[in-house]
Parts: structure tokens; C-alpha cells; sequence
């Protein structure tokens, strides 16, 4: 695992002279050798490998405590040192010689230090800061063993909410797609007749056939130009992005490692990273994207990287690297919404929504902080003024969209002051009567009036309400529980002994789903500041009776 955190000013977390390092904890249960391990790769500034590099471990008073030399893919390993405290010094011909700051290792420890070293004319200078990593990420588990906090409710609001911040990431894509210009394409087509054996051709007519959205037509001439060159990494680059949008993402990895593809710049990283998460290795997605962070800290990859954390349920570490991201790109409001969800995540709720009320201020009439806002309030039992009135600013701005009805609706439900509150109740009703005239289909807002009826004791409105709701929303759990209480409350014992068989059956239906998507997204086991985090999942609450 690669990490660094550079100060603000500083121009790249991949600027020359950097270092990062990373412990990788393998813990398995059994007894080993109560030694570490240290290893990593040596690259240029631009990130070529730099074979034949002298790396030498020292101790705190300078003295060589074990030495290796890089392989012809810049990667070196020194394995069974004693823990202590040591630095790193690199040399290579060509290169500034560097002197690492010290690092403590501990028994079992594999201590990733990867270098880059400046050309002996490069002026640039060393990062004046470096922060010691804080996580680490050393597998994957079930997910049903990473818990959130709170109960079941809670949990099941937090996936969602993962799975659409997410859903808010941009995938590299390899090449952007531009307009078709048939008169260019029908050149080019011509020109690998004439020429067929030409690499110039054919790469040309291939991204261009690639960058108009035809992939598949794309393939053969971006295959025949890489054959024709194996050492052109465009080319090769250009494959692999054809063989993602195909589909075939082994022969787009093969071709991203083999020697004209080695990754080099962060857009290949970010599209290995996307291939290693298509193959089922999230692991590996996530080192990639993480080494994209750190050739280029753009907000798109500090995104990418933090979302893939965040949807392996690695929400500490995912919070660092949004706050990380927050704090050089302070005018993005996904960067604060993925901070949002995943303080959220580990029961930091009023910091998660003071992150998405900022969010929401950025740009008000953006909608998507208010539907994380909302979607929080709903189950939170605390509510903050600061909330309060980034809801009523949504329903405002937005009077045509019925999640905005429906949220600000619940926002003043949760605030009023009892059955006799008739004013802010009035008005609750109003908005939810406007959300389901919008959305017929939103269940939630007919549950909502059914309790608002219910506790005005107006029970033939709210079975009325609660009826709407299970017809809108046949799998909302809560609408068949409240309907069953409805029937029961009015003497139909046989609708009501029908309706919580209903709620029985979609409560069973909804666990089993969740449980199955948990199952499918693997999360990520790691390590921060000497704690391994994969705990038990949160107790489910009862059913309610």
C-alpha cells in the first residue's frame, strides 16, 4: 500500500525526493519469525523504473544493516531485519543520492518503501513534509463481518448511502469519446488500405474509432498497431481501453502491465485500477488508485480512491482521504458528501451532516447533498437547526421535486411539538400531500401521512394512507407493519393476520437481499496506527411487534 500526505502547498505527492511508505500487517492467526521485511520499487520523477539502484537499510547512527540492489523493474527487498528504528539510503548512477527519514519496524511487519530519485542536474527540491501513513489496507472479508454503528435501520441506510456516493465516481474510461467526423474516419479507413501494415495508420484510425464510441470496431486496428509497435505505450494504452469497454478486461490488463503499457502517468493507474476492481481484485483496485492520487492528487483520482475505500467499508481510512481531498479541492462538494457518508458511517453524525450542509452551500440548487441530508433524517433522532434549514432551502429551490417535499415534510414532523402543534402539522401534511402528488409512487410519503393521521387519532385517513403506501411501495416493510396495526385497531383480525404476514414476508426478503449484497462487496481488512479493523457486524433490532 502506497501513502502519502503532503502538505497543501506542495506542487505533487509524487514530486521528486518523495517517499512513501507502508506496513502491511499479515496477521493469519499463526505464529512466525519475529522479523520484517522491507521492499519497494525505485523510480525517476516521471516514474521509470531505475534498475541496478543501491538500496541500503541504516541504522539511526548510520551504520549499513542490510543492502540490495533493484531489479530491471526498479523493485528491491530486504527481508529478516530486526525491528527498531532505521533509515533508507538510495543510490544510482545518473541520480541524486537520498537519504530517507527514519521509520520504526516492528516484528512481522512488511514496511513498503517506494523512492523516487531526482537526475544528478534536477533542481527540484525534496516535499518539506511528510506525514507517517495511517492505514493500511491488507485484505478483504465478508462484509457481514464489518459492522456500522447502530442497528439494523441504521446499517441498511449506510449501505445505501455507500452505494450512491459510490455511484457519484467517474470512472477513468480510458478515452474520452469525441463527435464521429465520417470525412476523418473515411480517410482514415483509406489509409490503412493503402497501408496496411502501417502503425501509424492503424493506431490513428483505431482511437479514433475508439474515441467516437465504437470500441468494438475499434479492437482489431488498435491490436494490429500495438503488434506492429510492442513498444509505443500509447498504443498500448489505447488497447486496453478498448478491451475495458468490451468487456475483456484480462487481455486490458495484460496489455496495461506488458512493457510498452506499464503504467507511467495516473490515467494508467486509474484504469488498472478500474480493470483490478472488474476482475474481483479490490485489493489491488485500490493500490492502483492510490497511486494515481499520488502522481497526480487531481480531485477526480482523491475521488476514485476514496469511493473505492468507502465501497469496501473501509470508512476510516476513506474519511482521510476525503479530508485530504477536502482540504485541496475545498470548492468540490462530492469530496464533502464522500466525507459526509463516511463519517456517517462510523456514527459521526453531526460532523457527517455539518459536512453536508457545506456540500449543499457550495451549490444550492444542486440536489444531491439535500437527498444525503435527507436521507439521514429520516432515521437520525437528533436534529440539527443547520439541517432544518438546508431542507426547507431544498423544498424551496425545488418545489417540483418530491424527495424535497417529503424530506423538509419529515424535517418540521420531527420538530413539532405534539398533537397540538396544528400549524407546523398543517403544514406537514400540505408537503406530503404536494410528495405524493408529484411521485404517486413514493410509499414513504403515504407512510408519513398515515402516521401523522394516527397520531391525530384520525384512524379511517391513516388506514386509508397506509393502504396508498403498500399499493406505491409493495416491499416497504414498515407500510405492511402499520397497516396490519390499522386493520387490527378497526376489529379485521383476518386483514390484519394477512397484512403481518406481508411484513413478515418482505422483512425476510429485504434481510436476505442485504445479506446477499453483503456477501457480494467484499470489504477491506486494514490497519490503522496498530489496530486491525474487520469487526463484528452491528446486532439487527427486533421486529417490532
Amino acid at each position: 500500500m502506497y501513502f502519502s500526505f503532503l502538505k497543501p502547498r506542495s506542487p505533487s505527492w509524487f514530486a521528486a525526493g518523495t517517499v512513501v511508505l507502508s506496513v502491511a500487517i499479515l496477521c493469519c492467526g499463526v505464529a512466525v519469525a519475529q522479523t520484517a521485511t522491507v521492499q519497494g520499487t525505485v523510480r525517476d520523477s516521471s516514474g521509470r523504473a531505475i534498475a541496478s539502484a543501491k538500496v541500503v537499510l541504516q541504522d539511526p547512527a548510520g551504520a549499513a544493516v542490510a543492502a540490495a540492489s533493484t531489479d530491471a523493474l526498479g523493485a528491491y527487498k530486504l527481508p529478516t531485519v530486526a525491528s527498531g528504528g532505521y533509515k533508507v539510503q538510495v543510490e544510482a548512477s545518473g541520480y541524486s543520492r537520498q537519504v530517507l527519514p527514519q521509520f520504526t519496524l516492528k516484528a512481522n511487519d512488511v514496511r513498503v518503501v517506494d523512492i523516487v530519485l531526482n537526475s544528478s542536474g534536477s533542481k527540484e527540491q525534496a516535499p518539506e513534509f511528510y506525514d507517517e501513513p495511517q492505514f493500511t489496507v491488507a485484505g478483504v472479508t465478508d462484509t457481514t463481518n464489518l459492522g456500522t454503528h447502530g442497528a439494523d435501520t441504521v446499517v441498511r441506510n449506510t449501505e445505501s448511502l455507500v452505494r450512491e456516493t459510490a455511484s457519484m465516481n467517474r470512472a477513468a474510461g480510458g478515452v474520452p469519446h469525441t463527435p464521429t467526423d465520417t470525412t476523418a474516419l473515411q480517410s482514415l479507413r483509406e489509409a490503412v488500405q493503402r497501408e496496411p501494415q502501417s502503425f501509424q495508420a492503424n493506431h490513428q484510425l483505431g482511437k479514433s474509432l475508439l474515441e467516437s464510441g465504437n470500441a468494438r470496431e475499434a479492437a482489431p486496428y488498435l491490436e494490429r498497431a500495438s503488434a506492429l509497435n510492442p513498444t509505443d505505450h500509447k498504443a498500448a494504452y489505447d488497447l486496453a481501453a478498448a478491451c475495458v469497454a468490451l468487456g475483456d478486461y484480462q487481455h486490458a490488463k495484460a496489455t496495461l502491465q506488458s512493457t510498452a503499457g506499464r503504467p507511467e502517468s495516473s490515467h494508467d493507474y486509474r484504469l488498472l485500477g478500474d480493470v483490478e476492481e472488474k476482475l474481483g481484485d479490490p485489493v489491488s483496485a485500490v493500490h492502483e488508485y492510490q497511486r494515481a492520487a499520488e502522481l497526480e492528487p487531481s480531485e477526480s483520482n482523491l475521488f476514485t480512491w476514496g469511493a473505492e475505500l468507502l465501497r469496501h467499508r473501509a470508512f476510516e481510512p476513506a474519511s482521510e482521504v476525503f479530508e485530504k481531498g477536502n482540504r485541496l479541492y475545498p470548492n468540490s462538494a462530492r469530496m464533502l458528501v464522500g466525507l459526509g457518508v463516511s463519517l456517517y458511517a462510523r456514527g459521526s453524525y453531526e460532523p457527517a451532516v455539518q459536512r453536508l450542509c457545506q456540500a449543499s452551500d457550495l451549490d444550492p440548487n444542486a440536489s444531491t447533498p439535500y437527498l444525503f441530508l435527507g436521507k439521514i433524517q429520516t432515521i437520525d433522532p437528533a436534529h440539527s437547526q443547520e439541517l432544518a434549514e438546508r431542507l426547507e432551502r431544498f423544498a424551496r429551490l425545488h418545489p417540483e421535486n418530491a424527495l424535497a417535499s417529503y424530506y423538509y415534510a419529515v424535517s418540521l414532523w420531527k420538530t413539532r411539538r405534539g398533537p397540538e402543534d396544528n400549524a407546523r402539522l398543517a403544514k406537514v401534511e400540505s408537503l406530503l400531500h404536494e410528495s405524493v402528488k408529484l411521485d404517486p409512487k413514493l410509499g414513504d410519503g403515504y407512510l408519513q401521512l398515515g402516521i401523522l393521521y394516527e397520531e391525530q387519532r384520525n384512524f379511517p385517513s391513516a388506514l386509508s394512507a397506509y393502504k396508498e403506501a403498500v399499493a406505491a411501495s409493495p416491499q416497504l416493510e414498515q407500510a405492511h407493519y402499520r397497516l396490519a396495526q390499522a386493520y387490527r385497531k378497526s376489529g379485521d383480525e383476518e386483514k390484519a393476520k394477512a397484512e403481518m404476514a406481508l411484513y413478515q414476508e418482505t422483512s425476510k426478503r429485504s434481510a436476505d437481499e442485504a445479506q446477499r449484497e453483503q456477501h457480494e462487496m467484499q470489504g477491506f481488512v486494514y490497519t490503522m496506527r496498530d489496530q486491525t479493523f474487520g469487526t463484528p457486524a452491528a446486532q439487527k433490532s427486533p421486529a417490532p411487534q
